[in-house]
């Protein structure tokens, strides 16, 4: 049995390929909890309090042992076996020959990053194989209980990182297409308006597809996001990248050094606030008296 968790929680037999896909948010919360620690025992107080928080029923454990019921005979009708084992100190999915979509991805995901350093097309497979497994937001449907929902949060996060380095692979590629993968990342950025290493990433695409200006603006609007949402400054791996495309190529004297750009940029603002200064001076009624 295969348990599906990084989407709509069901049980799959990978021989047959039946399925079975809980019907009721319960029956999701209690599948998906005991998929989560398989082949831990959870006691029955853990249960009731992820299926219902803090308003459990007045009969709670007569309703727990009813869905425990349904569960185990559609988790039966897939591959005839049964998979809950009921004791003194709780419930637990029998864990010998069960495994879930997760433990297939976290698996292609860390051999992915181990390998980025050395060979990023390899890596770049795996990264690709290991984000194939998801099929929608994890735990779809069962991340309302404290359990489901703490590995909901791990599983999404592991998936950014997991995106992150996929993006980073492609990016060594001497061959990348760097405006398309400039628009996946502004869609990234978007979506995680404060996820800075997407921030980075994107700036290196649009540095590398020739657009300097627009990587540099990406770090303004980087700053700003993260000052309101969260009150602080970008942290060093996005000032130095900021840094890095304000010095350019030493053997390319037209982006000149970053001091001089700086320099440059204060200059022009100067100038900028002197004419401006000029034109009010220009239009105001006296002018041109005497």
């Amino acid at each position: 049995m295969e348990f599906l968790l990084l989407g709509p929680v069901e049980a799959l037999d990978p021989r047959t390929g039946a399925r079975s896909a809980p019907s009721g948010a319960k029956q999701r919360a209690l599948l998906g909890a005991l998929a989560v620690h398989r082949g831990r025992v959870l006691s029955a107080d853990r249960l009731i309090d992820e299926l219902w928080g803090d308003a459990p029923p007045a009969a709670a454990t007569g309703a727990l042992q009813a869905h425990i019921g349904r569960l185990r005979r559609s988790l039966h009708a897939v591959d005839g076996r049964d998979h809950i084992a009921t004791g003194p100190a709780g419930y637990r999915l029998r864990g010998t020959a069960c495994g879930t979509d997760a433990d297939t991805f976290e698996r292609l995901s860390a051999e992915g990053r181990a390998t980025l350093p050395t060979d990023p097309v390899r890596a770049a497979d795996l990264l690709r194989r290991s984000l194939a497994r998801w099929r929608g937001a994890p735990l779809e449907g069962a991340s309302g209980g404290r359990l489901c929902a703490a590995e909901a949060d791990r599983l999404a996060e592991l998936r950014l990182t997991t995106q992150e380095a996929l993006y980073e692979a492609c990016l060594t590629r001497p061959q990348a297409d760097h405006g398309a993968l400039a628009r996946e990342l502004e869609r990234l950025t978007a979506d995680h308006p404060t996820r800075e290493r997407l921030y980075d990433l994107l700036m290196v695409a649009l540095c590398r597809g020739g657009r300097r200006a627009e990587a540099l603006g990406v770090y303004d609007r980087a700053r700003h996001r993260l000052r309101a949402e969260l009150g602080v400054e970008p942290g060093p791996a996005l000032r130095a990248r900021v840094a890095e495309i304000l010095e350019g190529p030493a053997e390319n004297p037209a982006y000149g050094t970053a001091a001089a750009l700086l320099d440059l940029g204060g200059e022009i603002a100067r100038l900028s606030a002197r004419v401006e200064e000029l034109t009010r001076c220009l239009n105001s009624p006296g002018a041109f008296a005497g």
